[in-house]
């Protein structure tokens, strides 16, 4: 029983020392997410278009990247023709892309979403790029003008 009051001591002692989950002003942390790097375009229609969940595999020994295409506009755009770069979330606006495709669109229609696929030649491999919750993008449409 002897062993009983360093323990205890020991153990308040660490208690003490344990952090809090909030900020020194009180209010809870939070992560802020970077704003998403989407190249500006003299298209009208940009404006509208968002991409998202872009996921990479491996066909033939080229890339395959699958992503969607969503129109969020109430109009028909119609068939889209777009130069789209993959950039990793740590990248500075001077780095190079890791990959830059073509990827085209048929017949988006109002608030539409559409599967894309597009394949890429290049000596990365599927594993050597960042996953989907690491990778940005940038795109620009090419048609229609």
């Amino acid at each position: 029983m002897r062993y009983c009051g360093p323990i205890l001591l020991l153990t308040l002692a660490l208690s003490s020392c344990s952090s809090s989950s909030t900020s020194k002003a009180g209010t809870p942390t939070t992560q802020i997410q970077p704003p998403q790097r989407v190249s500006p375009s003299s298209n009208p229609v940009a404006k509208y278009i968002e991409l998202s969940g872009f996921r990479i595999g491996e066909k033939a020994g080229k890339l395959e990247v699958k992503f969607a295409v969503t129109n969020h506009s109430d109009a028909d755009v119609g068939n889209i023709v777009m130069n789209v770069s993959l950039r990793p979330t740590t990248a500075k606006p001077t780095d190079p892309a890791l990959a830059t495709f073509t990827a085209h669109v048929d017949g988006l229609g109002p608030e539409e979403l559409k599967e894309v696929s597009a394949d890429i030649p290049t000596k990365l491999r599927a594993y050597e790029l960042p996953d989907w919750q690491f990778l940005t993008y940038d795109f620009q449409i090419i048609e229609p003008k």
